[in-house]
């Protein structure tokens, strides 16, 4: 019987990763999301942080999804010109399905322990009448802006991008004692800090974290 000698892998994270809209989010978990808004209100978001929402369809809270065609369509009565998406890394927390007219939980999840009410798509939910995945995440200390997904422009999408930047700026005493940014090979963010190393096979510097390497390794 003869051997196979193999040197590489192929991984699926859901940290910090994108999740399919019909997938069911884990609680606890940190995915991401998108969120669509006008111009001036994108850059008081990127600067101050998201605020609650009074009221919505499943109550108070910021309103998400997974699906960046969903957030494509708001605000809904804003010319195209208007309209920027924002790309979003969500600490879910814990999470309630919310999958049906009436839900017995719908606007009061919150009050029930849960951080997050997720509406699946295609649930049949008049409510959504575009079918399209839905979150509503209660306290916006929970979200953060990580780039931008789309903008009227490319002097817009310059602009944002240039602002985020600036807003993720570490300030004062901290910037020197800041953690970097994102490893080079795996591209997550360095918290805590990981080391790469050398592929025993074809000899690749390589990171552990990397979702996928193929080894160049011949036998």
């Amino acid at each position: 019987m003869s051997s196979i000698t193999f040197f590489g892998w192929s991984v699926d994270y859901d940290e910090d990763r994108h999740l399919r809209a019909e997938q069911e989010p884990k609680s606890g978990k940190r995915y991401t999301m998108y969120h669509g808004t006008k111009i001036q209100t994108a850059r008081s978001i990127i600067q101050n942080g998201f605020r609650q929402s009074a009221d919505g369809m499943l109550g108070p809270g910021v309103y998400v999804s997974r699906n960046q065609k969903k957030a494509e369509r708001y605000p809904l009565n804003s010319p195209v010109t208007d309209k920027v998406v924002l790309k979003l890394s969500v600490d879910c927390g814990k999470v309630k399905r919310i999958d049906k007219d009436n839900h017995p939980l719908q606007k009061t999840w919150h009050s029930q322990g849960y951080d997050t009410a997720w509406v699946p798509p295609n649930c049949g939910m008049k409510a959504v009448p575009s079918g399209l995945e839905e979150d509503c995440v209660w306290d916006p200390n929970r979200i953060e802006v990580v780039d931008i997904a789309l903008a009227p422009s490319t002097t817009d999408l310059a602009d944002l991008k240039q602002l985020l930047a600036q807003s993720h700026r570490p300030q004062g005493p901290a910037a020197s004692s800041a953690t970097p940014g994102t490893c080079k090979l795996c591209k997550w963010k360095i918290v805590p800090a990981h080391s790469t190393q050398t592929c025993w096979g074809c000899g690749d510097t390589i990171c552990t974290l990397m979702t996928q390497h193929k080894c160049k390794h011949s036998g």
